[in-house]
């Protein structure tokens, strides 16, 4: 089954969101225990974004974590960021767990 362009685009925004983030943390900020935490979040939303366009089923659930984790830190900061990410949350599980990208994931697994 040929990639819908929602997973493309998913992959493609978490990978850059991920590599934005490592390389902004890492260069604007002392290396301490922060940095790497952070650093290492941003290196999970690279891999949930690669196996994700390579149509691994467990790279969505590990995309959804990821959001999941940043609606609970967001929580800690402010409700406006919290509700952003929850939204964020909300709209991608449904791309991700709706037809047609839903069926990519069966379909690719079958291979």
């Amino acid at each position: 089954m040929k990639r819908p362009f929602s997973v493309t685009f998913l992959g493609c925004l978490f990978i850059a969101v991920g590599l934005a983030s490592s390389i902004y943390h890492l260069v604007n900020g002392p290396l301490d225990y922060w940095s790497i935490v952070i650093t290492l979040t941003g290196a999970i939303a690279i891999v949930a974004g690669i196996f994700l366009i390579k149509g691994h089923n467990w790279a969505r659930w590990l995309m959804l974590t990821w959001l999941a984790f940043h609606v609970i830190v967001s929580v800690l900061n402010s409700l406006s960021g919290s509700l952003a990410h929850l939204v964020l949350l909300i709209v991608v599980a449904y791309f991700l767990f709706t037809p047609p990208d839903s069926k990519y994931f069966t379909s690719a697994q079958s291979k």
